[in-house]
């Protein structure tokens, strides 16, 4: 064998082994690459979910920071305002003019304790907004209702998720979508205009002139469930109402009891929605100017769940009026003073004020459900209708 065979021999052997090696490296690299790939798609996908929640947050924000904005405002009133164009600001034209129209009487007294949405309302129903839009829409509504637990906002936001619990027993006729909004006039801090929200047992007409409440009724409330739980949270939005009544009640000596029963029975409220201005001639029951001072306390305590629905100026200013007025003011009630049957009734009726409660057997659930109504003799409408 020659030297130059011998090393022709060397370099074949050399090569075999090395090929294998070299093939398995490429092949690695390979892998690994296409393994990093893998890897970036999945980052990829994890930032665009994040960035669409920035994007959610945004709009969020978009909403919060109109409420921000507006916190600047130097009244209560120039507050609502300011949300309630923001609000418009997020609606389309067409949109617009199904939320503002004309303050008229036939408009302020389109309002029910129905389920039926806009069918028997004027307005946008809740179920036709955006995200954005309701947040904007809810803005408005929270900063001219009442902060008080249970009252307020918080009465108004319970009550809307009731329909939905409704909606979950007796399906479609009852949904919290249905809920609206509606503005009757241009919102101004100068001219006269009218809020109002609402839908299946709740209603709410606050009027506004020169950049203050002027009337902050008729206002409805009703539940059923009167009331149920969710997760570890029980809700009872009536039930301040529901107790103080009866506390006003309870209050009251077996004669005087006897003087503020009526005769008549009651299964709903006698003021309620369509029933504008027609308070009886006679006022029944019992004088309050008949009571000690701790029982018209008892009065105050039971007409201050209904004051404190508007925003808190405004319902601090409108109870400080009927307690002045108390001594002119009656209260009568019809069944049981425990308040826990059917036609179990209540009212108040002052100079100003008129609250009724009444106890009726239930529609979709079989226990009793609770309506009330409250009116103000004067400011109903702020007082710019005659019936």
């Amino acid at each position: 064998m020659t030297s130059a065979t011998t090393n022709r021999r060397i370099a074949q052997t050399i090569l075999v082994l090395i090929l294998p090696v070299i093939f398995i490296f490429f092949v690695s690299v390979a892998l690994s690459s296409c393994s990093g790939n893998n890897d970036e798609v999945v980052a990829d996908d994890s930032d665009t979910s994040s960035e669409t929640t920035t994007t959610d947050d945004s709009s969020s924000d978009s909403s919060t920071s109109t409420s921000t904005d507006c916190s600047s405002a130097t009244t209560q009133v120039a507050k609502i305002v300011c949300l309630a164009e923001a609000f418009e600001a997020t609606l389309t034209t067409s949109q617009i003019s199904t939320l503002e129209l004309d303050f008229t009487k036939a408009n302020a007294i389109k309002w029910s304790n129905l389920p039926g949405g806009v069918s028997i309302r004027n307005g946008l129903e809740f179920s036709t907004l955006t995200d954005t839009q309701l947040t904007a829409a809810k803005a408005v509504i929270a900063a001219a209702a009442g902060t008080t637990e249970d009252e307020g906002y918080s009465e108004f936001s319970q009550i809307n998720a009731a329909d939905d619990v409704l909606g979950e027993k007796a399906g479609s006729t009852y949904s919290s979508g249905e809920y609206i909004i509606a503005f009757l006039g241009t919102p101004s801090t100068t001219g006269t205009w009218m809020l109002q929200f609402g839908g299946h047992h709740y209603a709410q007409n606050i009027t506004y002139s020169g950049g203050e409440v002027v009337g902050s009724t008729p206002s409805h409330q009703g539940i059923e469930p009167t009331s149920w739980t969710s997760g570890s949270t029980t809700y009872d939005p009536l039930n301040t109402e529901h107790e103080a009544m009866i506390a006003m009640l309870a209050g009251l000596t077996s004669s005087q009891l006897i003087e503020a029963k009526l005769s008549s029975s009651f299964s709903d409220v006698v003021l309620g929605p369509g029933n504008d201005g027609e308070f009886p001639a006679t006022k029944l029951g019992i004088p309050c100017s008949e009571l000690t001072t701790d029982q018209k306390a008892l009065v105050v305590a039971a007409m201050k769940p209904w004051t404190d629905d508007v925003d808190d100026e405004t319902g601090t200013a409108v109870l400080a009026m009927y307690e002045g007025e108390l001594d002119d003011t009656y209260v009568a009630y019809s069944g049981n003073i425990s308040l826990t049957n059917h036609a179990d009734y209540v009212r108040i009726d002052g100079p100003s004020v008129w609250i009724e409660f009444v106890c009726q057997s239930g529609v979709v659930y079989s226990a009793i459900h609770y309506h009330s109504v409250y009116r103000d003799h004067s400011s109903d409408y702020g007082g710019y209708f005659s019936f």
